[in-house]
């Protein structure tokens, strides 16, 4: 009986070892199946901060794009104003250089006029100094002839 007893308890021990183990391996798994929730739950919650901070970037991306492409209207109205002013300022720039060819012209002609005029004036002024020269020569042939007539009267 005693070996009955031993090998019953034996029996019983190791069915307590089953048990526990079969308990043991349930009461861990709620317990790893706690530990992954917990788990999802951070990750989860980490996605969450992630979307809210990609959420944010967008929006910030989206106002500095609506920001980007009302500087690039602003710069082509700009650009725009830019361009006629310096198709104005060709168009003055080629009036400008017109007038100046014109004005040029015009200087080169009273240029020449002046010139045509100063040898004009150098040749009365030659005619003058002639004209001058021969009065004199003649003023001088005359009070010659005077002092001639004068000695003449005298001697008479």
């Amino acid at each position: 009986m005693q070996i009955l007893n031993f090998l019953g308890i034996l029996a019983l021990a190791v069915l307590c070892c089953i048990q526990w183990r079969a308990n043991r391996l349930l009461n861990l798994k709620p317990v790893d199946l706690e530990k992954m929730r917990l788990g999802q739950i951070a990750k989860l919650e980490e996605q969450e901060k992630a979307i809210k901070r990609y959420t944010a970037h967008l929006d910030d991306f989206r106002q500095r794009l609506m920001l980007s492409e009302a500087a690039l209207k602003d710069s082509q109205a700009k650009f725009k104003a830019l361009a006629a002013e310096r198709d104005q300022l060709a168009a003055e720039r080629d009036q400008l250089k017109t007038s100046l060819q014109k004005y040029t012209a015009a200087l080169a002609e009273r240029d020449a006029a002046l010139k045509k005029a100063g040898e004009q004036i150098q040749k009365l002024v030659d005619d003058r100094n002639e004209a001058v020269t021969k009065f004199n020569d003649l003023a001088e042939k005359y009070n010659a002839l005077v002092k001639q007539v004068e000695k003449s009267q005298k001697q008479q």
